[in-house]
């Protein structure tokens, strides 16, 4: 290979993290771990049991993984993009360019996923809880979803023409951690009419054309 064509160290670099990003052992791991982390919790489960569970090799695991902080900070971010798409779904959807509407579906959403049975409370919050050091790369990842979700709020209000975008954001991100907690604590069957209520006490009545 020439000079004039060879990589960068940064992008050969990045392209092999790209390589085992797409690993199918690594996929096995952190599908296997990110199943283990919600429903036990992070701590309490240990990589011993995940690379039993996924049918990996130790080696495997730490090429992929140097550390358990590593794999939980992965697990972090599946979830983040995870609800980036559910959320870029929902804003694909036709509803004759209704922001409002957008926002109702989200939280509804929300809502039928947090009667599930298999509902465990939000994913953030449960490592958030786990991992006290605001400074943490796994905090820092977790903060990086809420700046998102408050910006998607209020990026969806000021298309609705809300009077006070910012703060009928934090309103709304309010809202959703109160909501992802109630739906593990009770009986999230009949919370839809609620939740409703209480978005059309945020957002008021529609603005008049």
């Amino acid at each position: 290979m020439s000079p004039a064509t060879a990589a960068s160290p940064a992008a050969a670099a990045d392209a092999a993290a790209d390589r085992r990003a797409a690993s199918p052992a690594r996929r096995r791991v952190l599908e296997t771990a990110s199943a283990l982390f919600y429903a036990e919790g992070v701590h309490a489960v240990g990589i011993d049991r995940i690379i039993a569970e996924a049918k990996v090799a130790k080696a495997t695991f730490y090429h992929h993984f140097p550390a358990k902080d590593a794999l939980v900070d992965a697990y972090v971010a599946e979830q983040f993009r995870f609800q980036r798409e559910i959320a870029e779904a929902f804003l694909a959807e036709p509803a004759d360019g209704d922001p409002r509407a957008a926002l109702v579906r989200i939280f509804t959403y929300m809502t039928k996923a947090g009667a599930d049975p298999a509902f465990r409370g939000c994913p953030f919050v449960n490592a958030a809880a786990e991992y006290p050091d605001p400074e943490h790369p796994v905090r820092r990842t977790i903060a990086e979803h809420r700046a998102w979700f408050l910006d998607l709020m209020r990026r969806l209000l000021a298309a609705a023409d809300d009077p006070a975008p910012d703060r009928t954001a934090g309103i709304l991100l309010l809202l959703r951690d109160g909501l992802t907690v109630r739906c593990y604590l009770d009986d999230a069957s009949d919370l839809r009419p609620v939740v409703e209520d209480a978005l059309e006490r945020v957002l008021g009545d529609p603005p008049q054309n």
